[in-house]
């Protein structure tokens, strides 16, 4: 129970740094799917870490 605590503390607090860090860095819409593409792999690779 308290991993899955974990990992979600994990997901919630890299979703709120890459949102807050899309917000500031993107101006266009390239840049903010960039800025997406990048926190979707942040979020992939931390739950890939989280299973092993």
């Amino acid at each position: 129970m308290m991993h899955k605590q974990w990992v979600s503390v994990l997901l919630r607090t890299l979703m709120v740094l890459t949102l807050g860090a899309a917000a500031s860095g993107c101006s266009t819409i390239e840049g903010a799917g960039k800025d997406i593409e990048k926190a979707g792999e942040a979020i992939r690779d931390a739950a890939r870490s989280a299973s092993h």
